[in-house]
């Protein structure tokens, strides 16, 4: 049900970008916060949308969308996050990176790195880092996924599991100040788990649109890895979590505002 020709573009919006911040929102519609929120009330109300911490999105994405069109949600600040974790990885260093559209604006962030040693499950991190500036790039084994193009289950554990790393990096699909680290697929959760194990630096990245939405398989806790980084300070009980399990918490800014 449309309600007005301001909820009529609410919903273009959220079509065209997945999910968007009620800051984000105010912005494109020209009017106040308090005016968005009044207005995202009633579609929230009879199920049009589906509200979170700071943000709506539709809700037929409240399970992960499409890997592609995953890739275009908040693009900008994915790409912001990247390009404060690359520079933090020195040319010689080796990384294990998951499958993820962050993850994979990592990848393209380190094009101008030189001799790493990557450790992936995604054939799209795997082709964007092999044979270039003198990359080693190892991929795990398995059946690829039709979706993401990634190896899961056993034999992609298992292999996994044989190296460490300087930076044991994933992206991630849900955060939770109780639950932690939530994912929407077991196996990708799993694979997840194994991938911070191994690295001498754990790190979780993720844009502040995952912040209170809840997943379905917890990968971790927040005292499971050692650094989380992200474009926007977490709500107050993530970021409370966050310091009480000792995780450092890294903020990117970029041209975006962030």
């Amino acid at each position: 049900m449309i309600h007005s020709k301001r909820h009529g573009e609410i919903l273009r919006l959220l079509k065209e970008e997945g999910t968007i911040s009620i800051a984000s929102l105010a912005g494109r519609l020209g009017v106040s916060l308090e005016t968005v929120r009044r207005d995202v009330k009633p579609l929230g109300n009879d199920g049009s949308i589906l509200k979170m911490h700071g943000a709506i999105s539709l809700p037929s994405l409240a399970g992960e969308p499409p890997f592609e069109r995953r890739m275009r949600e908040n693009a900008d600040t994915k790409r912001i996050i990247a390009r404060m974790v690359a520079a933090t990885i020195r040319d010689g260093e080796s990384v294990m990176l998951d499958t993820g559209t962050t993850t994979s604006f990592l990848a393209r962030e380190l094009l101008g790195h030189r001799r790493l040693t990557v450790v992936t499950n995604s054939s799209d991190i795997a082709r964007t880092l092999a044979t270039v500036n003198g990359n080693k790039v190892y991929m795990a084994g398995g059946e690829l996924r039709s979706d993401s193009g990634a190896a899961f289950g056993v034999s992609a554990i298992e292999f996994v599991s044989r190296f460490s790393v300087n930076h044991a990096i994933i992206s991630i699909g849900a955060v939770d100040a109780v639950a932690g680290l939530m994912d929407y697929n077991l196996e990708e959760a799993e694979f997840a788990r194994m991938v911070l194990s191994r690295g001498q630096r754990s790190l979780v990245i993720t844009d502040h649109s995952k912040f209170g939405r809840q997943g379905l398989v917890q990968v971790c806790g927040l005292d499971g890895f050692s650094e989380l980084a992200t474009d926007q300070q977490p709500p107050r009980d993530i970021a409370a979590a966050l310091a009480e399990s000792g995780a450092r918490l890294s903020i990117a800014v970029g041209e975006a505002g962030f």
